[in-house]
């Protein structure tokens, strides 16, 4: 194997911008809410500075140690992530936010199992689509085995119910076997039986059903479900251009809810205006670009899909967060990488973009 050289520095810049960003929104987003209901203006900042500073010590960690070795424990990653998506559906062990029994912890510290599962995937997917390219060519060897598990881990998590992480991992799924060379018509398949098994979820469950029927016209139902996009797009709107100023949202005092979560992207809109909100994404397709094209240049398939796995748990991911914001998607709990307030999900992505980092070591430029 090559000798390892300077990682691309970029990726570290890119993230460290976003992580920045998301500090000071969080703060600037929660301000109304911790003092609400915690009496300290500085409650989700002080956790999330916290979390960051974990994750920042992981991502040093990560791109210090060879990638190679996750492909020795893929099959134990993936056993104890299935384990813990079992254990947090026990009653009195998993803790119930949001209406979804989908946390481990003591108090306001928890952790998701479906956050580690993500990504416990793409390192199994990583290894078993590396063992033989040929395989990719047929149904039965090549695709059927990471569907199965696809379908467990997917069916495991809509039991908390969490129909956002399903869609993310069914996403960042499809990605990975295109890249591992599926055939075209294997994948033309996949996608039609996907898009019938999400239609019949959504169609299972009325809650379900009423975020499309109220994406479609969240005016109809301005009182219920369709609030939240509402004033999201109203923080849109009001952000105009500049935006309203640094920590003078409107839609922060109560009228968006969890405005530093799922949401906070339509505050930073908000706040920084169009041209913020663009520098954002901006950033997010600079972060995407380095990894797909780290994902091109590696040299052995393994890193190649794995680097090409993450990156696209975070575009997966960011398209979809950003996407229920604007109204162009339907409302599902998925936080905005590096930027949304939440342990588990902040220090997964920075352990990810880690794992990235070392990749670009061995990548060709």
């Amino acid at each position: 194997m090559q000798k390892q050289k300077p990682a691309d520095l970029m990726i570290p810049l890119v993230t460290m911008c976003l992580l920045a960003l998301g500090v000071m929104m969080v703060h600037s987003a929660s301000t109304v809410v911790s003092q609400e209901h915690f009496h300290d203006s500085f409650f989700y900042v002080k956790r999330q500075l916290l979390w960051a500073g974990l994750g920042l010590l992981s991502m040093y960690a990560m791109s210090r140690i060879d990638y190679r070795i996750f492909a020795r424990y893929a099959r134990q990653i993936m056993l104890l992530c299935v384990l813990f998506l079992g254990v947090v559906l026990v009653p009195h062990v998993g803790q119930v936010r949001g209406g979804s029994r989908a946390w481990l912890g003591i108090g306001t510290f928890g952790i998701q199992p479906s956050e580690f599962a993500k990504f416990g995937l793409i390192i199994f997917y990583s290894w078993f689509l590396s063992r033989n390219p040929d395989r990719m060519l047929s149904f039965k060897r090549g695709l059927a085995p990471p569907l199965a598990l696809m379908a467990l881990v997917i069916g495991l998590i809509m039991l908390e119910p969490d129909l956002g992480q399903s869609a993310v991992i069914a996403g960042a799924t499809m990605l990975m076997i295109f890249v591992a060379g599926v055939r075209r018509r294997h994948l033309l398949a996949m996608a039609g039986a996907g898009l019938v098994a999400f239609a019949a979820l959504i169609a299972s469950a009325p809650y379900r059903l009423e975020r499309v029927t109220s994406f479609m016209n969240p005016w109809k139902y301005r009182s219920g479900i369709g609030y939240h996009i509402i004033m999201s797009l109203i923080a849109l709107g009001q952000g105009a251009l500049l935006g309203v100023g640094l920590g003078h949202s409107t839609q922060k005092h109560f009228y968006l809810p969890e405005p530093q979560t799922d949401f906070i992207f339509a505050i930073l809109a908000e706040e920084l205006g169009f041209i913020g909100a663009a520098l954002a994404i901006l950033l997010f397709s600079v972060l995407i670009w380095r990894g797909l094209r780290t994902a091109m240049r590696v040299p052995d398939r393994f890193g190649s899909l794995l680097a090409a796995g993450l990156t696209g748990v975070i575009a997966v991911q960011v398209f979809i967060n950003i996407g229920v914001v604007i109204g162009l998607l339907p409302v599902t709990g998925i936080t905005l990488p590096f930027i949304s307030y939440g342990g588990s999900s902040l220090t997964l992505m920075l352990t990810a973009v880690g794992i990235l980092m070392n990749i670009s070591r061995y990548a060709h430029y």
